[in-house]
């Protein structure tokens, strides 16, 4: 009778700890831990499994909400929210038209030097605004990396999508620029949904790379800024790139932003595209954010522990 009771008290406990399982409840804290080996669940071994486009495509909704609540934060409690997206790229043109334009007298090919920095800028600004943003994204993030699971992709991701409105804002101004100097549109235009496509890639990409990095170094975040300014002038923002010697036209087109102004450049003003550039910028675009891609992925499991 007592064996009986004993053996009826071990299957009530067997039973109690399968339905704590089965319905996602954690097992009381009596119950000792089954005997045997640990199992690894690891991902599978097929061809392009690490990039894994239907989890992201499953949560898509994720990355629409962290993009509005990046642009929500950013203009909270400002007192001119977003005029500041007009006021900004505006002001930075004016200060280089003085400075560079009036004072230091920088060529600018014919073209009015105000549209010349401001087509600079439209690209650039983008760009690092969306790389210093995404670069920090997890770090200020590690509160939701340490408490749920979802692609942490989507946060880096979805700050270079909430700088989209920026740049978008940016085009209705470089439409302001145009009428006002009576630059007509040509078949040209039509590379910049291109340009625009390809510098969100690169921007993305650099995004991943440096966010990841920034997780276990965090000197990143210090340095980023500093690195974003060096490059900056050494592309062709607030200069044309024709006053570069014809020497190193070569290795300077190597710099991926050279191809990306100069044909956003050439885009709107009707101007030959200078295609050695212009494909170096292409070809970035596209294998930058794949390797990215693959890089974030191998190290996306550690960043819960060390963020």
């Amino acid at each position: 009778m007592s064996l009986m009771t004993q053996e009826g008290a071990q299957s009530v406990d067997s039973t109690a700890s399968a339905d704590a399982m089965g319905t996602g409840a954690a097992a009381p804290a009596h119950y000792p831990p089954a005997d045997g080996p640990a199992v690894v669940i690891e991902p599978g071994r097929m061809s392009w499994s690490w990039l894994d486009l239907r989890e992201l495509w499953a949560h898509r909704e994720l990355l629409y909400f962290l993009t509005w609540r990046d642009i929500k934060v950013r203009y909270k409690q400002t007192a001119l929210g977003l005029a500041w997206v007009l006021i900004q790229p505006l002001l930075a043109t004016l200060i280089f038209t003085v400075f560079l334009g009036q004072l230091a007298r920088v060529p600018s090919d014919g073209v009015p030097y105000p549209l010349l920095v401001f087509l600079g800028l439209l690209g650039w600004n983008f760009f690092s605004s969306s790389v210093t943003s995404s670069g920090n994204s997890l770090v200020s993030n590690a509160h939701l990396i340490t408490k749920v699971y979802f692609p942490r992709v989507m946060i880096p991701a979805a700050a270079v999508a909430a700088r989209l409105v920026d740049f978008g804002i940016s085009i209705l101004i470089l439409g302001g620029f145009m009428a006002y100097y009576r630059v007509g549109l040509t078949q040209n235009i039509l590379m910049l949904p291109v340009l625009a496509l390809a510098t969100t890639l690169i921007a993305l990409g650099c995004g991943m790379l440096f966010s990841a990095l920034n997780v276990k170094y965090r000197d990143v975040g210090i340095v980023l800024p500093v690195l974003l300014q060096l490059w900056m002038f050494a592309s062709p923002v607030v200069y044309s790139s024709s006053i570069v010697p014809a020497a190193w036209r070569g290795v300077y087109s190597l710099n991926p932003f050279v191809g990306i102004i100069d044909g956003l450049r050439a885009s709107v003003l009707g101007r030959a595209f200078d295609w050695w550039s212009l494909s170096v910028s292409l070809g970035t675009a596209v294998l930058l954010p794949v390797f990215a891609a693959y890089l974030f992925r191998r190290v996306e499991a550690g960043f819960a522990d060390e963020v």
